[in-house]
């Protein structure tokens, strides 16, 4: 006997899952609805089946395929219009006109023995067996009426609770004989119920039912869905569960890998090659699919989770249900009976509530509160730059194909035959994603100079001598999951906003230039890199006086790439020095604040015990710089900045010095000591650069371990910081703790808001409002100066929803009030929209 799976539902109650997916695909226990179906017919040998198909016929043909990976014979019978359940079965007439066939629908759970209800056929001598069953709420089936001997008397379809006369309810599976056909017209919308079953009753034909034992479960809405896999996990249902049963309820699939201390509470499902770190929590009813990532710290309570999701830090899903490839970012909630359709990004701190529909390829932002579905609309900002370039998780965010593409972009933004310099951090991720990078840019006609693993420096300096720009991929700073794509100009600085923005369109519009096969690009490794990076580097930093003052240096290279040209470079300056962490570690290509932390403290104890004149510790990319003075106590980063900035000024006695406008003004007196001025700049690190750039320029910081050396170079370079921090401390013959005690105390404290990016606009009008009569400081953002001499800073981020506040005062009290004040004035207007409070800090981040 053959069978005939009914697979051309659209599924509309089941949007947004079935916008993108049809409804026999959706997964229950990681497997789709329909492959349930097939492995019960192939249990009572009904291996030879058709199946109809009309919505996205296509996924379905493409993902079953002929069957054979199942051990069936499958065919198929495309319907090119919608024909009703009888009018499908009627298109594939051809394969089953021969002997009795069995019908079930491809979008049902259930167990029953088909070989009963097929023997029960038999014994009777039926046209038609209708397979049925008893539900305690028949509103939304067709019920049905049998007599002693299993014979049909009545049916109804969905009727009203004033028109049920029973409980027993048609399932959709039908036994029937090849003659049902002759009461089915060819090519228009026929239905058993509606209209066959009741012709044949008319005329007295063989109608039976069979009212079958075991589990049956039409998936048909939301909670019918959430409800099955809960079902499968309780096991009431009989179904293959693909995976090892590794405490009782708690099923794993292949290659899936569960940290020890994660917390798992079945009954639940984990996928194949799924990933569960330490610290996530999964409880009862959940199943998660294959390729899923779940953070640390992340809760997940009868959620059903699609493939490839990434399931952030901290992020709540309780009873909801996630399409496949959906990014849900840090912290994020998703409430009970809420839908999210496939390749959607559910923003940081983001709430969707309970039963909220959010269609596929949505963005919803950071912070949003969404409690309404998002069906046509795309919620969030299109801009790709952030403040490190182009910035995401790496094959979450940032995948091979986004790689190509960004390139693809850039190189069109350039003439042909222009040549890029690309470089990497030590990182595995950097590397496979650099080589997708140089493949796009040479089939768009770009010439690539490739330098391989260098500091971020020497990238940016190798791009100034003669590229048209550059490339650096490197792990995002104190993010391990995550990677930065940084574009350079051909001066090796980031791209002016202008320049992202060209990019940016040309990005988004996909309109990427391709080479003639003639025109392809060449690719090059250049030599002698970390050479030609030193030898420039001491021609044009002044190291007069080092090799006779007999300092004594610790430097710790934090097993990064900075560490590959210190060795000939500390031969060359004549200083007795100490390195420590050199070589490279591809398990850590970042450094997490705590880590960082831990790294100073230890590069201290050497320093302190070795009588060195102080310790220095790159960041693993040698762009940032921190300090340790010759006590061993750490110079944190924005005292750092002062003692550079207070060494080269009154060396100098004249000149510029570049800072961003969130720098204490203890640094004005500094500078104005010194016979220095200072010149403001905005937070963007290209604008620093610029002003670098200038002539008259002496120096730049950023009081983040960023550091400008403008004779050498524009742009943050922690390996020419150490050059020139050595000369000035051989030249004044001060330690590191003497020039410190000399500066006065800075009191900046910072705070971070999130705010949606709807009312950022309007958050700023109200503090522009409440300044008054105040000096205000429009360079960035918006700086509000007390008649005092206080002030604060509201700015918003560019590329987060997040307002950040800066707030200075004579002391931390003062700052700390300072910075309430204007926190509750920047947020009045905002608290509807879902601002919340995100941190609190003092100014002296890591590094990273």
């Amino acid at each position: 006997m053959k069978a005939v799976v009914m697979a051309g539902g659209e599924g509309t109650r089941l949007r947004p899952m079935t916008s993108s997916m049809p409804k026999p695909l959706l997964p229950v226990a990681n497997r789709p609805i329909m492959e349930h179906v097939l492995r019960l017919l192939k249990r009572h040998g009904l291996n030879e089946t058709v199946v109809t198909v009309q919505f996205l016929a296509s996924l379905v043909k493409n993902y079953f395929g002929d069957g054979e990976e199942l051990g069936m014979e499958l065919t198929y019978a495309n319907e090119e219009k919608p024909l009703g359940t009888a009018g499908s079965v009627k298109n594939a007439e051809e394969a089953l006109k021969d002997d009795a066939f069995l019908v079930i629908s491809g979008d049902a759970l259930t167990d029953f023995d088909l070989t009963e209800l097929i023997n029960f056929h038999k014994e009777k001598g039926a046209l038609v067996t209708v397979c049925l069953t008893r539900v305690p709420n028949p509103l939304e089936f067709g019920i049905t009426i049998v007599d002693e001997e299993g014979k049909v008397e009545r049916f109804l379809e969905k009727p009203t609770w004033g028109q049920v006369f029973s409980d027993t309810v048609n399932t959709g599976i039908y036994v029937m004989e090849p003659e049902v056909f002759d009461y089915v017209e060819p090519d228009v919308p026929v239905d058993w119920s509606g209209d066959v079953f009741p012709q044949l009753m008319k005329e007295g034909k063989p109608i039976y039912g069979y009212v079958a034992e075991g589990y049956w479960e039409d998936v048909g809405t939301h909670e019918s869905y959430v409800k099955a896999q809960a079902d499968v996990l309780e096991g009431k249902v009989d179904v293959d569960i693909d995976g090892f049963e590794m405490a009782p309820g708690v099923w794993v699939a292949e290659g899936a890998e569960v940290h020890p201390d994660a917390v798992l509470r079945g009954p639940l499902y984990i996928g194949d090659y799924a990933k569960v770190e330490a610290g996530a929590e999964i409880r009862e009813h959940t199943v998660v699919g294959s390729n899923v990532v779940v953070k640390s710290g992340a809760f997940l309570h009868k959620a059903v989770v699609h493939d490839n999701v990434y399931v952030g830090p901290h992020s709540n899903l309780r009873g909801c249900v996630v399409g496949k490839n959906t990014d849900i970012m840090r912290a994020a909630r998703i409430e009970d009976g809420a839908v999210i359709g496939d390749e959607c990004l559910i923003g940081e701190e983001s709430i969707v509530q309970g039963n909220v529909r959010v269609y596929p390829f949505k963005t919803i932002e950071a912070g949003a509160f969404v409690n309404t579905s998002v069906i046509w609309e795309s919620r969030g900002q299109a801009h790709l730059f952030g403040a490190r370039g182009v910035s995401g998780i790496l094959n979450v965010e940032i995948t091979p194909e986004l790689a190509v593409r960004l390139a693809g972009a850039y190189a069109t933004t350039l003439k042909k035959g222009s040549t890029v310099t690309t470089a990497r951090d030590h990182s595995r991720g950097a590397r496979a994603l650099k080589r997708a990078v140089i493949s796009a840019l040479q089939a768009s006609a770009i010439d690539v100079r490739d330098l391989e693993n260098v500091p971020l420096p020497v990238a940016r300096q190798q791009t100034a001598r003669g590229s048209a720009g550059g490339i650096m991929i490197r792990t995002t700073p104190g993010v391990p999951d995550s990677v930065d794509i940084m574009f350079f100009d051909g001066q090796g600085a980031d791209l002016s906003q202008g320049s992202q923005r060209k990019l940016d369109r040309v990005f988004a519009r996909q309109e990427y230039r391709r080479a003639f096969p003639g025109e392809i690009g060449d690719l090059h490794f250049p030599a002698s890199v970390f050479d030609s990076y030193t030898g420039s580097l001491l021609r044009n930093v002044d190291t007069t006086g080092i090799a006779e003052s007999g300092l004594k240096v610790v430097v710790d290279a934090s097993n990064g790439s900075a560490g590959l040209v210190l060795p000939s470079l500390l031969g060359k300056l004549g200083v007795d020095s100490l390195t420590i962490n050199p070589g490279l570690d591809e398990s850590r290509p970042t450094e997490t604040a705590d880590m960082r932390r831990a790294g100073l403290v230890r590069l201290g104890e050497i320093v302190a015990s070795s009588g060195a004149a102080f310790g220095v510790r790159f960041d693993p990319v040698g762009e940032r710089l921190s300090l340790v003075d010759e006590k061993g106590r750490i110079v944190e980063d924005d005292r750092a900045l002062l003692v550079m900035l207070d060494l080269v000024a009154s060396e100098r006695r004249s000149g510029r010095v570049a800072l961003p406008v969130t720098t204490t003004r203890i640094a004005e007196q500094v500078a104005a000591y010194h016979g220095t001025q200072v010149e403001w700049t905005t937070t963007s690190p290209d604008d620093l650069t610029r002003v670098g750039g200038e002539d008259g320029t002496i120096f730049g910081g950023d009081g983040n371990g960023g550091f400008i050396v403008p004779e050498f170079s524009s742009v943050y370079d922690g390996t020419a910081a150490f050059v020139r921090l050595i000369g000035l401390v051989a030249r004044t013959q001060l330690t590191l703790s003497q020039i410190d005690a000399r500066i006065p105390r800075a009191h900046v404290l910072k705070r971070d808001l999130a705010t949606p990016w709807a009312v950022k606009g309007l958050v700023m009008r109200r503090v522009v409002e409440a300044a008054g009569d105040r000096s205000v400081d429009t360079t960035d953002g918006v700086r509000v100066v007390e008649a005092d001499g206080r002030w604060v800073m509201v700015l918003p981020d560019p590329a987060e929803a997040v307002t950040h506040l800066w707030a200075e005062g004579p002391d931390d009290a003062s700052a700390q009030a300072l910075l309430d004040e204007w926190s509750a004035i920047s947020a009045r207007d905002a608290r509807r929209s879902g601002w919340r409070r995100a941190s609190s800090m003092p100014t002296a981040p890591p590094s990273a």
